[in-house]
């Protein structure tokens, strides 16, 4: 989303040597922290772990690119296959992307720049190419409309098991989780009900067995057990500190999160979970805490790297930046 992005490059500066390092994991292997080296990808806004091709992770530009998905590989950080998707209007605002268990891909032009003033967003939906090459795919187009008004949006999560569809709202105060109908249909207006109250939400990611739903910010997550449709107890998620941390998914293990940025040549982080491994892959180790937060800040959950307080002190050094440098050229 564009109104957030810094371009000082004082404040950039600032930002990267606040940034944790990406954790090691698979060296040479698949499900690694990369960096996406397409040119042609400068604001990627969703990820999504790709079942059909170990490694490979589904993403696109935000707004005023066009009908694009970028398959790119983690072992290299090159785009394998773009898609062109066909049989839909103008994409307006593409925030995020979800697999569902039929196999596809869902993505979300649920992206508001004006904080709610469109009455109608869309998905998009097209089965995930067996083979990955460039292609050209017919795609359903399905209107969303919110029970309770427009609002923006930059998070969609299909459901693993049930192929439900989740919208996150973003908003600074706190949003709202939205739970869209059984099934979607084309040719009618699909309407999203509020289920849930959540925090301000960039993207989201729901575990493979279903049972944890992952909610990132710019500056942290948070995990949520997830039954029946609705949020449980909540803990905090182990997330680096990014330069505008826009999207994060499982990988299809479920063994870690990856987490990713906008910007050119922009990094992926893998970040590990203790607790990983296959369906059931939850967002920490949970053990004998109950969901409260510990007086350590790790909670039930891993360590929390980017946390909204340190997010806050970047902030403030970025002010700091911004302030010296008015005041010299005063001078």
């Amino acid at each position: 989303m564009r109104s957030y992005r810094l371009t000082s490059l004082g404040a950039a500066a600032l930002l990267s040597f606040a940034v944790a390092a990406p954790a090691a994991a698979d060296e040479g292997g698949a499900d690694r922290s990369f960096t996406i080296e397409d040119p042609r990808i400068t604001e990627s806004s969703g990820l999504a772990a790709s079942r059909a091709h170990p490694g490979i992770y589904w993403t696109h530009n935000d707004s005023d690119d066009g009908p694009y998905v970028f398959a790119v590989d983690s072992r290299t950080g090159k785009t394998v296959a773009t898609i062109t998707m066909k049989g839909v209007g103008e994409p307006r605002d593409v925030e995020a992307i979800s697999l569902g268990p039929d196999g596809d891909l869902y993505v979300g032009d649920i992206g508001d720049n004006l904080d709610g003033s469109w009455d109608h967003v869309w998905i998009y939906r097209f089965p995930e190419p067996k083979v990955l090459r460039d292609a050209t795919v017919r795609a359903t187009q399905f209107d969303v409309r919110y029970a309770d008004g427009p609002r923006n949006a930059e998070a969609l999560m299909v459901h693993p098991k049930t192929g439900r569809v989740y919208i996150a709202s973003k908003k600074e105060g706190g949003g709202g989780l939205y739970e869209g109908p059984a099934k979607l249909t084309a040719g009618t207006d699909n309407v999203f009900r509020r289920v849930g109250e959540v925090p301000w939400v960039t993207d989201g990611a729901f575990s493979p067995d279903g049972k944890e739903l992952v909610l990132r910010s710019y500056f942290s997550a948070r995990g949520y057990a997830f039954a029946d449709g609705r949020l449980g107890k909540d803990y905090p998620v182990e997330s680096p500190l990014l330069r505008q941390a826009e999207s994060v998914t499982y990988t299809a293990d479920g063994s870690a999160l990856m987490y990713g940025t906008e910007g050119p040549q922009s990094d992926v982080v893998r970040v590990d979970l203790k607790n990983g491994g296959g369906d059931g892959g939850g967002g920490s180790d949970r053990s004998g805490s109950g969901g409260k937060q510990s007086s350590s800040g790790g909670g039930d959950g891993s360590p929390v790297k980017g946390t909204t307080l340190t997010g806050v002190a970047v902030l403030a050094g970025i002010g700091l930046l911004f302030f010296l440098g008015r005041r010299r050229r005063q001078g």
